[in-house]
């Protein structure tokens, strides 16, 4: 799962600071799984098998005739089922259409699918008034569209959501109010999509195994220890680089993660996003001899599955390195290409490979930047699970739309 972890650690191999930020990083982990075990930290029940999900799978049967699935939702609501999907997409049978934003486009896009009525909805907001969850289906529900065919996730409690899902008799889900949305993708708001979709929900959740491995925490703890050392260097923008388009969501899933958890009382890591090979055409310049302030992480896969072999008739005579070539060895080689460089001028990085795309592959890279982000929150100091600036921005919003 993890490479080039050793490299991310000798890049500071002879600091003095990052020996003492091992050792601080060692203590912090010690603390953080006594307070796991102990049950302190509650959202992270919903990685572990124990989870009880508040659906169940006969539920889910019933709804498996409809073809369509429709997901509302935005932020953490919708974030890790977009990531889910995208890994999957290639098993995946059903359609499956997001309205993870306020956007006429989405409205359009959405009037384009066939057999709405062989469609079920699901619908997430942890506060069930969400403005733009809320407005979006408003505007696409219907009597004669919703019968019976409704998910709604959100906390058992007096909200708009609640009386919308009375109105058309939805099955309600709670979604359980120590989990905050960006870290819910394990628990019903990502778990109940992937089991309309199809996959093996169970496979998912590991982190008690996890959390055994000595790979795994020792990879998690000298991950966490160098960026805790680039960040107290002043290298405090986490780039990442995309080398598939099916990890693309995976990207925006973490960049919430990072951004929401960590930015808090002047502190915080910056997430960039960058998706190759398109952005070698744009960024990469930057990155390679651009400001020292950043540390990059590589996302990648086999695409096993990948028949483009380029056909050598139409190589032009000095191309011929591209013969008998596909899409996936040339991407192959242009991140390897990059990680040489960025190891040639000292640049900082580590790199995440996907050789099979399943479920617990995807469940362990989940877990992992979880439990990076909240130690990592804890070595700053501050709290990784509130968001009290977004808070205020949405108070605003309502005083301006109620004027």
């Amino acid at each position: 799962m993890l490479k080039g972890e050793k490299f991310l650690k000798n890049f500071l191999f002879n600091s003095k600071n990052f020996k003492q930020n091992l050792k601080k990083t060692k203590k912090v982990f010690k603390f953080f799984y006594s307070d796991f075990k102990n049950f302190d930290i509650p959202l992270l029940q919903s990685y572990g098998k124990n989870y009880n999900l508040d659906f169940s799978l006969t539920t889910v049967k019933k709804f498996s005739r409809y073809n369509n699935i429709i997901i509302f939702g935005i932020g953490g609501s919708i974030l890790g089922t977009k990531c889910i999907y995208s890994f999957f997409k290639k098993k995946i049978k059903k359609k499956v259409f997001f309205f993870d934003n306020l956007d006429p486009n989405l409205h359009l896009e959405f009037k384009k699918i066939k057999n709405l009525k062989k469609s079920c909805f699901v619908v997430v907001s942890k506060s069930g008034n969400t403005v733009e969850t809320i407005t979006n289906l408003s505007i696409v529900f219907s009597k004669s569209l919703i019968k019976n065919n409704l998910f709604v996730i959100t906390e058992i409690k007096d909200n708009g959501l609640i009386d919308i899902a009375n109105k058309f008799n939805a099955e309600i889900v709670e979604h359980k109010d120590f989990i905050g949305g960006r870290y819910s993708v394990l628990s019903e708001v990502g778990m109940l999509p992937a089991a309309l979709m199809g996959l093996n929900i169970k496979k998912f959740r590991n982190i008690n195994k996890l959390l055994q491995n000595k790979f795994f925490v020792s990879s998690l703890i000298k991950s966490v220890a160098s960026i805790y050392t680039l960040y107290k260097k002043g290298i405090n923008n986490s780039v990442v680089l995309s080398y598939d388009s099916d990890l693309n969501d995976l990207a925006y899933w973490y960049q919430q993660l990072i951004g929401e958890s960590l930015g808090k009382k002047g502190k915080g890591i910056t997430p960039i996003l960058s998706f190759a090979p398109k952005d070698h055409h744009s960024m990469l310049q930057l990155y390679l001899d651009g400001p020292k302030d950043k540390f990059y992480t590589f996302l990648s896969s086999s695409h096993k599955e990948d028949k483009n072999k380029i056909s050598a008739i139409n190589i032009p005579n000095n191309m011929s390195f591209l013969k008998k070539r596909n899409i996936e060895s040339i991407l192959k080689a242009q991140s390897k290409a990059t990680m040489n460089i960025f190891k040639l001028k000292s640049i900082p990085f580590r790199q995440f490979v996907f050789n099979k795309k399943e479920e617990v592959e995807l469940g362990k890279v989940f877990t992992f930047f979880v439990l990076e982000t909240i130690l990592l929150a804890r070595l700053l100091n501050i709290n990784a699970f509130d968001q009290p600036a977004v808070d205020q921005v949405k108070i605003e919003t309502q005083k301006i739309l109620s004027a």
